[in-house]
């Protein structure tokens, strides 16, 4: 047996999405972004149909070169035939990726109440009855999900640009890294893929004339990059990533979150995320989106 035999057959350069999630969490706003740049969409398809159609977009990809499959599980029997479904497509060789998007209770809710409609899992119970129920009914998807999108801060202008940017570039395969910053006391990001935390630096919330300003400014930001250790952990923590960058690459995953995280989210977490942020954006095919989840919430 030769060395290239032993080598991994490169994945078809048909592409695929099957976008779920949380009924309300926008996949259907998703699906309109998607189809404005140019991929095809079909939405609330049978999962027995996948093969087919996958096998139809592989014979003609002059007709279909990107398709999205907008998939709406409500019911058990349902979610089984997805997973065999996904089972026999990845038996194929096809690649694809599974984008899952999801909201917080709250947001749900309030999308639910503002369009006057009851949740598909509801019946005669309560609307965050049905919610929980669908929860618990997609938890094994959002698991196996390549791609999680929290909703919950977006309007529909803000996750079409969200959705346009994961998923529109071409060339080489581009990594998206979204670097945010948190506090812990307001709970971790759901969708981080990586979280450091920033807890082992003096905070400056106990240096009177830093305590009022933010990671975003000078003065707070010199604080704490200058500390012992920080330099340090930043390069280190950039290291580390780079293997792990390249294997997502050979996977072809184009996604991560990389979560920064402090006690308020305010002073540590903000200036780290910044200079990761701006290291990391010199990287070749790495595209950078910054975002400080809880500045100004104190």
């Amino acid at each position: 047996m030769n060395v290239e035999s032993l080598q991994p057959e490169k994945p078809p350069t048909t592409e695929i999405l099957v976008i779920t999630g949380m009924s309300g969490a926008g996949r259907t706003t998703a699906a309109h972004a998607l189809e404005d740049h140019g991929w095809y969409v079909v939405e609330n398809m049978p999962p027995q149909l996948f093969v087919t159609l996958a096998d139809l977009v592989i014979r003609s990809p002059e007709a279909f070169e990107r398709l999205a499959i907008v998939v709406d599980v409500r019911s058990r029997s349902y979610s089984g035939d997805l997973h065999h479904a996904l089972s026999q497509l990845a038996a194929t060789g096809i690649d694809y990726r599974i984008v899952f998007l999801e909201a917080d209770d709250d947001t749900l809710v309030r999308r639910f109440e503002a369009g006057r409609r009851p949740h598909p899992l509801q019946g005669s119970a309560r609307l965050l009855d049905g919610i929980q129920a669908e929860r618990d009914l997609l938890e094994g998807l959002r698991e196996n999900a390549d791609v999680i999108v929290d909703t919950s801060d977006l309007n529909v202008h803000g996750l079409a640009t969200e959705i346009t940017e994961l998923f529109t570039e071409s060339g080489p395969v581009t990594l998206r890294l979204n670097v945010m910053s948190f506090g812990f006391k307001y709970g971790l990001p759901s969708d981080a893929n990586f979280v450091a935390d920033m807890r082992f630096i003096p905070n400056p919330h106990w240096v009177p004339a830093l305590r009022p300003l933010t990671g975003l400014d000078a003065p707070v930001s010199e604080y704490v990059l200058g500390r012992p250790g920080v330099e340090e952990f930043i390069g280190s923590y950039l290291q580390a990533l780079g293997p792990v960058l390249e294997g997502y690459r050979r996977e072809n995953k184009h996604y991560a979150t990389l979560a920064i995280g402090c006690t308020g989210g305010k002073h540590r977490s903000v200036a780290v995320a910044e200079e990761i942020a701006r290291r990391l954006g010199q990287w070749p095919r790495v595209t950078v989106h910054l975002q400080h989840r809880d500045v100004g919430r104190e």
